[in-house]
Parts: C-alpha cells; structure tokens; sequence
C-alpha cells in the first residue's frame, strides 16, 4: 500500500515585488499552514518522505508543517518536477518515488494539485485551496504502479477554523 498526502501551499503575499518562485506567505498563509498541520498531527500518519517544490511559499508551507510535526529533515527533497501548475511533473516525480516510502507528503501548487486529487482520488474537489491537504491511499506495491485510489482524507482551513 501506498498513500501521498497533497498539501497545497498557504495563502502567499503580493505585497513584494519579486518572482512568482520568491513571492512569500502571508501571516494567513502562515496561520493556515499552523493549524492544518496541528489538525493532521493529530491523526499520526508516519510519514517517509517529503518532497517540495523549491518556491519560497511551498517551501515555507512544508517546513511550518515539518516543525510542527517534529519530522527529520533528512526526509526533505527539493523538487523542481513539483514547481508544475498542470500536474505533468508532479505524477512523473510521485511514479520515481523510491519504494522504500510508503507514505510521501508532497508540497506544491494550484492547478496541479487538484488536478492530480481529481485524477488519482475517489472524490471530486472542485479546488484544493491554499494550506489545503488531500491524503490518497493506492492499493499498490509500487509507485510506478499507482493509477486510480482511494481519497482517504481532505484537510481545509475553512473547515477546521
């Protein structure tokens, strides 16, 4: 069995003038990342790897997570197959998964995280929001072999404010 658990990244700043890969979150954002961390802690999923995308949202997002459930660092790859916005990248980097991992927390973006919530998970979500999470369950040995799941879990902020 294996399970990927989508979190999409908080809610970023326009404030600043930078790059879409710099712009960082706002204290919403933030906020968010703290409590849908919190809520999903307290569901105990062993996790066996992270992997993020390198924008400085995504990566604030996952490292706000990895602190508040106190996981090894070590964990952690930088992706750049999950800075995608259609979801190509992020199924090509979920199928090259060591086998190892048998369950992987993805950090990354609209529209490809929903897309792929959609395309593997037995629910429909009209749209992952920002700081939103989806766990996938594949009855599968292999992550190359992953196709249709089960959408075991969705964690939005609106939900749990």
């Amino acid at each position: 069995m294996k399970q990927l658990v989508l979190v999409r990244h908080g809610k970023s700043s326009w404030e600043y003038g930078v790059s879409d890969r710099d712009r960082p979150l706002s204290e919403r954002g933030i906020n968010d990342a703290l409590l849908v961390s919190q809520h999903f802690a307290d569901k105990g999923e062993p996790i066996e790897g992270i992997c993020s995308s390198p924008a400085n949202r995504a990566l604030h997002t996952c490292m706000i997570f990895m602190r508040q459930l106190s996981y090894d660092f070590r964990l952690l790859t930088i992706s750049e197959q999950l800075y995608d916005f259609s979801g190509e990248s992020v199924l090509l980097q979920l199928r090259q998964l060591p086998e190892s991992q048998k369950t992987v927390l993805f950090f990354g973006h609209n529209h490809a995280f929903t897309h792929i919530a959609n395309a593997l998970g037995s629910t429909y979500i009209d749209n992952v929001p920002t700081s939103g999470l989806v766990q996938l369950k594949f009855d599968v040995d292999s992550w190359s072999a992953v196709e249709k799941g089960t959408t075991i879990q969705t964690i939005f902020p609106k939900h749990i404010r």
